[in-house]
């Protein structure tokens, strides 16, 4: 995982091609160590990226409903600053979770 131990879909995607490029290298010359510590960095990479995408998806559905909610209220009140500001954040959230979709 990267230094602040949240996951990291780019650290995810690194460790992924390094360990499948050690894979191969270990296929190359019969090397079982290189195989093994490769298809083990392939997977953690994976496991990180799919994490670091979860992570992003929730995040962005606590932005929608957050923005749904003050946009609401902000409607009900008359508050156009809240309404405006709350439709922004429902927005930014959908376009979160589009780009953290679980393929």
């Amino acid at each position: 995982m990267s230094m602040n131990d949240s996951p990291s879909k780019t650290n995810g995607q690194f460790n992924s091609m390094k360990g499948s490029m050690m894979e191969g290298v270990g296929n190359l010359t019969g090397s079982t160590s290189w195989q093994n510590s490769g298809k083990k960095e392939h997977t953690e990479g994976e496991t990180e990226y799919k994490a670091a995408q979860a992570k992003g998806y929730a995040e962005g559905t606590m932005d929608r409903m957050t923005g749904m909610k003050d946009s609401v209220v902000g409607a009900v009140t008359g508050d156009k600053m809240q309404q405006t500001e709350g439709n922004m954040t429902r927005d930014k959230g959908k376009m979160q979770q589009e780009v953290n979709k679980p393929e």
